[in-house]
């Protein structure tokens, strides 16, 4: 199996200007900002995912790429390597994620992480994938009260209409973690509802948008989910104290981290960004395959 990893360096001048052009929004800098932990998840995934083929980092120019990575051993794809020209330029995670499956020599079973999803204790290929389907927990939401749920409702709703089910009160949440994703089943849907996909998408993100929860939804609405949660902490740090963040990483209970951004004063970010990266050095020291 390979991984794709979506990243943007929202420090970048050059994609700052690309920002300003193209957009009326103010940077979201919880969004865009970058904590210095990359080279953490290519570490992890060195040292506790061995059995993956290869990893592809998706990046919207080669002003994104960062100056220590190998590129012997990390496939660097651009936004226009993949995504419609006409939804170029974007700084919406949507466009991005729906057409992830156009990369070169992707291979059938592929996990999806964002940049701030690590792998921290030793996985094994079934985690992920067993027998042809995908592993991930499933839950049901009532409320869509943010935009973000109103995304998720949309790309259920959709998902149901490719299948021929009728629109439920409840929608689909796959858990927030890496995605187990099948290439064929990605690729059958957007061959059906392309357009439609393509007719959602906004640079920047819109509660009109459909989001990669579609391509899951529609595998686990097809009996290609397992529903079985993957062992992961989630922590968001606007309440995880330095110190708890700090202790899970040195001394993980479960496989999978994922560390949310939310918005911050400038002297707790840095407080959290300085115990963060103590605690990934201490984790995991070594230099992997995909630095220089």
């Amino acid at each position: 199996m390979d991984v794709v990893i979506a990243y943007v360096n929202g420090l970048d001048p050059v994609w700052q200007k690309e920002y300003e052009k193209y957009t009326n929004t103010p940077i979201l800098e919880k969004r865009f900002r970058d904590w210095g932990t990359l080279k953490f998840l290519f570490r992890g995934i060195e040292k506790n995912m061995p059995f993956i083929r290869k990893v592809h980092l998706v990046v919207s120019g080669e002003s994104q790429v960062p100056e220590w990575v190998n590129r012997q051993e990390v496939d660097v794809v651009l936004h226009r390597d993949i995504i419609p020209e006409q939804l170029l330029p974007t700084f919406n995670c949507n466009p991005i994620e729906m057409h992830l499956h156009n990369i070169k020599d992707l291979d059938e079973e592929y996990l999806y992480f964002n940049d701030d999803m690590f792998p921290l204790m030793p996985c094994k290929p079934t985690d992920f994938f067993r027998d042809g389907k995908g592993v991930l927990g499933m839950n049901y939401h009532l409320f869509a009260l943010d935009m973000f749920k109103q995304i998720c409702r949309n790309s259920d709703n959709v998902a149901r209409k490719a299948l021929g089910k009728c629109k439920l009160p409840f929608f689909l949440r796959p858990q927030h973690i890496c995605s187990p994703m099948l290439k064929s089943e990605v690729q059958e849907l957007y061959d059906m509802i392309g357009d439609e996909i393509v007719a959602s998408m906004t640079t920047t993100r819109t509660a009109k948008n459909l989001n990669q929860y579609l391509y899951l939804d529609y595998m686990y609405l097809k009996g290609k989910i397992i529903n079985e949660r993957l062992s992961k902490r989630h922590f968001s740090v606007g309440v995880a104290s330095a110190s708890k963040l700090r202790k899970f990483i040195e001394c993980p209970t479960r496989k999978l981290t994922c560390v949310n951004d939310v918005q911050l004063s400038e002297e707790r970010y840095e407080e959290l960004r300085t115990a963060l990266l103590n605690a990934f050095e201490t984790r995991l020291p070594e230099k992997s395959k995909f630095e220089i």
